[in-house]
Formats: C-alpha cells, structure tokens, sequence
C-alpha cells in the first residue's frame, strides 16, 4: 500500500481545519443570546411614577 504524499497531508489537515472553525463560527451565531440586564432604562418607567 503506497504512503500518503506529504502535501496530500497538508491539504487535509487545512480542510478538516476549515470545517472546524466553520462548525464553530455556525454554531456560536446560531443562537440569539438576550442579556439578562439592560443597560439603558427605558422612558417609560421614568414618567410612570406611583405617587
């Protein structure tokens, strides 16, 4: 059985690193993350006040 040519070595591993970092990069945005807080109040809390 003949040995792997080294640039056929070379093109796979930057293949099988491409689909690595493309999985994810897919799957970090394939999630909307809320933030728990927000930062700027909104208007309407402020001239809802309760006397």
């Amino acid at each position: 059985m003949p040995q792997m040519a080294p640039m056929n070595w070379i093109l796979l591993y930057i293949y099988f690193f491409m689909i690595l970092i493309f999985i994810t990069i897919f799957n970090y945005y394939m999630f909307l993350y809320k933030p728990k807080f927000k930062m700027i109040k909104s208007s309407r809390n402020i001239t809802n006040w309760k006397w």
